[in-house]
């Protein structure tokens, strides 16, 4: 208890040095803050928004179903298949994404001899990163269950596809939601990246204008509103997480089903 109320007299404390350290400066003058009400501006930085959420939807599907692939070949029966897969989530989770993102726009057009836009290197990119990230969440959430859950499926005489899309996965889901969901938040944050290779999203436009001397060159001021609406973003998409993780956590079973559920997230946690 006191080390939380000090911890956040510390932070009240840094906050307010800031904000006074940029009145002092005179970061708060209108005239730094003139470019947000040119009609022009504001529609650059909605185009700016709407690249980011494209390439974040991209990337959020496309590493979605790229992680549930590679899981289940990581749990594959074949040992040939899952030691593939294992290199391929290996391999991908330890190279860092910007060196990904690299590789994709400029090694593989130029050794290739094809041609990836901006766009698709950054999706691809993060595809391939959050995408092995997403394979472990996705095995570590199905080995969590107990295994008598899969022993019982069998014993109906149900196939190893029957059991795991009927019986593992809806159980093992609630348990993951969490992690998922932080996880594609991350992906939403990642999209900043294509700045470096000139895909146009909000921190490439947020470059762009604080540089500009005719209006101030305002790259603070640009970079508050922009990490604002980053900010907003991530809110929304936690929101969004925390409305469905509720939706699936109803269940007739009441008191019961919840306590199934906090032991299968405890044996989940400790499985990654």
């Amino acid at each position: 208890m006191l080390l939380g109320v000090v911890g956040t007299v510390v932070v009240l404390g840094i906050i307010g040095f800031v904000v006074y350290r940029f009145a002092v400066t005179g970061q708060f003058d209108a005239r730094l803050w003139s470019w947000i009400t040119y009609v022009n501006i504001q529609y650059l930085l909605l185009g700016a928004l709407g690249n980011t959420l494209k390439a974040f939807a991209a990337a959020a599907v496309l590493s979605l179903l790229f992680g549930a692939v590679f899981a289940a070949g990581r749990m594959s029966d074949h040992r040939w298949v899952s030691r593939l897969s294992t290199t391929i989530v290996e391999f991908f989770r330890a190279v860092p994404l910007l060196v990904l993102i690299f590789i994709l726009f400029f090694g593989v057009s130029r050794g290739l001899g094809v041609n990836i836009s901006a766009y698709w290197a950054v999706v691809l990119g993060l595809m391939l990163y959050n995408g092995s990230v997403l394979a472990e969440v996705f095995r570590a959430g199905v080995r969590a269950l107990p295994r008598g859950q899969s022993e019982a499926a069998y014993a109906l005489g149900m196939r190893k596809t029957q059991v795991m899309t009927n019986v593992l996965l809806p159980q093992a889901l609630r348990a993951m939601l969490p992690t998922i969901l932080s996880q594609l938040v991350v992906v939403l944050k990642d999209t900043a990246l294509g700045f470096i290779i000139l895909y146009q999203e909000l921190l490439y436009q947020a470059r762009f204008l604080g540089s500009q001397g005719q209006l101030g060159a305002p790259i603070l001021q640009v970079a508050m509103v922009v990490a604002v609406i980053y900010i907003a973003m991530c809110l929304i998409l936690s929101g969004l997480s925390k409305l469905l993780e509720k939706r699936l956590r109803r269940s007739p079973r009441g008191g019961a089903a919840a306590a199934d559920e906090a032991e299968r997230e405890e044996e989940y946690a400790a499985t990654l």
